[in-house]
């Protein structure tokens, strides 16, 4: 399913979902400094991944300022209005790092940032760069975002035109951060939440080294401690060349006439 037929999913009426999640985040093998960063908010309804970029103190600067932009965020309002409001402080957040970068004499001070704020029976994702977020729904697997990367662009054009072999450009050149240029247009998309959907947000490190078919078989049991647990160790286990960060939500609907309740046993006098 694309984003955009998510998109044109028919509007229910309003429910309140019972959201859980769980997060990791871990160096990798290879570096010694974490330029990851997450935020995982599940009673707000916020849950954030950030990859930084910068090297060392300055990429693990920019992806920490891009979390506490978000963290005191209001949990009251529609999505509508939540997520412009994450917007403008994300927008806020490029400035500051650009202004840092120009401080300190360097070229950039960037970081990656993908998003997912709930408001009632609706999600919305907000991003740029290439960490991600995936819906798995009915067994699923659903990229919501698409990657900013010069991969991604070079993909796009030759769409049902075969190979792109020729011309491939590294995976890891990216063509939109907080931090990298002094205009940044952010991606979003929302849809309605389905009961027992699960989203993963998560840095490039986790995608780079696992696959898709491998992050299904995480997610289908929809423990979100044991996903997030999971999917770091395959990623460490197949290489760890980058931080790897998971954030594994969940959505359950408790007024689903399908959720099995179990009621007292009735006591005779």
């Amino acid at each position: 399913m694309k984003a955009d037929e998510l998109g044109r999913l028919d509007a229910r009426e309003a429910r309140a979902f019972h959201w859980t999640s769980a997060s990791r985040s871990h160096p990798g093998r290879v570096r010694e400094v974490n330029e990851d960063a997450c935020l995982e908010q599940p009673k707000c309804g916020m849950w954030a991944v950030a990859d930084g970029m910068g090297g060392h103190s300055l990429g693990e600067f920019a992806s920490r300022l891009a979390i506490r932009c978000l963290m005191d965020l209001p949990p009251e309002g529609s999505l509508d209005e939540r997520a412009t409001l994450a917007e403008k402080r994300l927008l806020d957040a490029n400035r500051r790092l650009r202004a840092e970068a120009e401080r300190r004499d360097v070229p950039v001070i960037g970081t990656t940032i993908a998003a997912l704020l709930v408001a009632g029976s609706r999600f919305a994702c907000v991003w740029a760069g290439d960490s991600r977020v995936y819906l798995l729904r009915g067994g699923r697997l659903h990229q919501l975002t698409r990657d900013h990367s010069q991969l991604e662009a070079v993909r796009a054009m030759h769409v049902g035109s075969g190979d792109i072999t020729l011309d491939r450009p590294p995976a890891n050149v990216i063509t939109r951060a907080l931090g990298g240029h002094d205009e940044l247009e952010l991606d979003a998309v929302g849809a309605d939440v389905m009961d027992g959907d699960i989203f993963l947000l998560c840095s490039d490190g986790l995608t780079n080294e696992v696959s898709e078919s491998a992050i299904v078989d995480s997610l289908l049991p929809g423990a979100c401690s044991l996903a997030v647990e999971a999917l770091v160790d395959l990623a460490l286990e197949r290489g760890g060349h980058d931080n790897i960060t998971a954030v594994v939500v969940r959505a359950d609907d408790l007024s689903s006439p399908d959720r099995t309740v179990l009621h007292p046993v009735l006591q005779s006098d």
